[in-house]
């Protein structure tokens, strides 16, 4: 029988949320990346077994209690209790670990879903639709979505329904392209980090990237775009855009990556987070 990814990583995200611990907490403890965490809890994480007892020491449990031990075998007609497991010779734990390491480079997923993060300027749509066609997996503007299942504008979803309705239809589009998509590109909407439901959706789904842009950078992007609306409207909008970026920043700095695009050409950008996207997960 095959090894679980997808149960191990949902053991590993059971014992850590009984325990109340952050994905942080928990990548900091074992040494492990926040990135690599997320897609081990995700089920899709090759990793080994050295790695592995880092993981169960960090949460303070047996390594048995992550390893399902129904599915971890020495040979093909015999299995391996917890407590034999423990019990074992440096020897022959080694060979399970070789099997257990074939198993799971044979089991584990191709590609997935990246996620990008950021405020409203930050470069969403036009990076993750130039990474997408990189990485040549599809591309979805959640707000776009959002936008058809309402059959309305998003101004529109505000100002007739308010932004509890607004939030329903967003979680209900990010578990609908999450249930149909493997593979992908997301642009998500810039406060979807500040509904916990969406964010834990995402973030145990996806790898998470945070496109990175001071506010000035983001404030010169919408004037060279000759947009003077803002300045015209609003006397305080700089200043209120400043606190929004100040204020998301705490949400946002949870993403497994963040790509500082204050300097950076498109170009590069779309260089970073591929190659990122590119590398492998052991």
């Amino acid at each position: 029988m095959g090894f679980d990814l997808v149960a191990l990583g949902a053991r590993v995200r059971g014992f850590r949320l009984s325990q109340g611990m952050t994905s942080k907490a928990l990548a900091e403890r074992s040494g492990v990346s926040l990135r690599f965490l997320s897609q081990l809890e995700n089920g899709q994480g090759n990793i080994s077994i050295s790695r592995l007892s880092s993981v169960a020491e960090a949460l303070a449990v047996p390594l048995p209690s992550l390893i399902d031990d129904s599915e971890v075998t020495a040979s093909e007609n015999q299995r391996a209790t917890a407590a034999e497991i423990l019990a074992m010779s440096p020897a022959t734990f080694g060979g399970i670990a070789d099997d257990l390491q074939r198993v799971l480079r044979e089991r584990r997923p191709r590609g997935g879903v990246l996620a990008l993060l950021g405020v409203r300027g930050a470069g969403k749509s036009t990076v993750g639709a130039r990474v997408a066609n990189e990485l040549n997996v599809p591309f979805v503007e959640l707000d776009g979505w959002v936008e058809r299942e309402a059959g309305l504008s998003l101004a529109e979803i505000f100002a007739i329904h308010g932004e509890a309705y607004y939030r329903e239809v967003e979680l209900r589009m990010l578990d609908r392209f999450l249930s149909t998509h493997r593979h992908g590109v997301l642009a998500t909407g810039g406060s979807l980090v500040s509904h916990p439901v969406a964010w834990e959706r995402l973030a145990s789904s996806a790898t998470t990237v945070w496109l990175q842009t001071e506010a000035q950078a983001l404030w010169e992007r919408v004037v060279a775009q000759g947009d003077l609306r803002p300045m015209r409207e609003n006397p305080n909008a700089f200043s209120q855009l400043e606190s929004l970026v100040e204020s998301r920043a705490p949400l946002y700095s949870r993403a497994d990556l963040a790509v500082d695009t204050t300097l950076q050409s498109v170009d590069a950008v779309v260089a970073a987070i591929a190659d990122v996207a590119n590398q492998p997960t052991s």
